[in-house]
């Protein structure tokens, strides 16, 4: 079973995560950010991912660190969860629509934490969702998962379709990605032998 469990605890957040790569989508979310939370529900749905995310946060404040920790929580668990890599596909990618919206989301399980982010929300705030935090999070969790990640915004004018594609796409590409290849089912798909990123 390719699952894992973080806990994250500081002085703006006490985090509790679960993640099952091999799951079928169910999700249990309640971080104290809505907007958040419904990106979460989506992002497990399409993937095929079961999470389980509770996260108390100083939402008094803003949502910036509720976004970004949970962020950094579900990449640790991605990092865990996938182990040596040993027989994944790697590579996913998908160009999902959302009404008006065009999105390309694009990513390789590199071992490897890096980000292309071209994302232009027209509106400073989704409800009261900072439409700014759709980086941070991507941000986050991309170092800690270490991944190569690329998000790019081929239409759209509407804020919430395209940060919802954006959360979709990902769901999707992972769900490619993390996927068992039966032609090298015992093999990890790189010419070095391990995915662990420049030593």
């Amino acid at each position: 079973m390719r699952t894992a469990s973080v806990t994250r605890r500081t002085s703006e957040t006490d985090i509790a995560l679960t993640l099952n790569l091999d799951g079928t989508g169910r999700s249990v979310v309640d971080t104290g950010c809505g907007f958040l939370d419904h990106m979460l529900t989506l992002l497990a749905r399409h993937g095929r991912l079961d999470l389980s995310a509770r996260c108390a946060g100083d939402t008094r404040v803003d949502d910036h660190h509720t976004v970004e920790d949970v962020g950094i929580a579900l990449g640790q668990a991605l990092f865990q969860a996938l182990g040596e890599l040993r027989g994944v596909t790697r590579y996913g990618e998908i160009t999902l629509p959302m009404d008006e919206a065009l999105v390309l989301v694009a990513l390789d399980l590199s071992g490897r934490g890096t980000l292309g982010w071209d994302l232009r929300p027209p509106t400073q705030k989704v409800g009261t969702f900072d439409t700014e935090l759709g980086k941070e999070f991507f941000l986050a969790l991309t170092r800690e998962a270490r991944i190569t990640l690329h998000v790019r915004q081929l239409a759209g004018e509407n804020s919430h379709h395209l940060l919802e594609a954006a959360f979709k796409g990902l769901g999707r590409a992972l769900r490619k990605a993390v996927a068992t290849d039966p032609d090298c089912a015992d093999e990890i798909p790189s010419t070095k032998g391990t995915l662990g990123g420049p030593a």
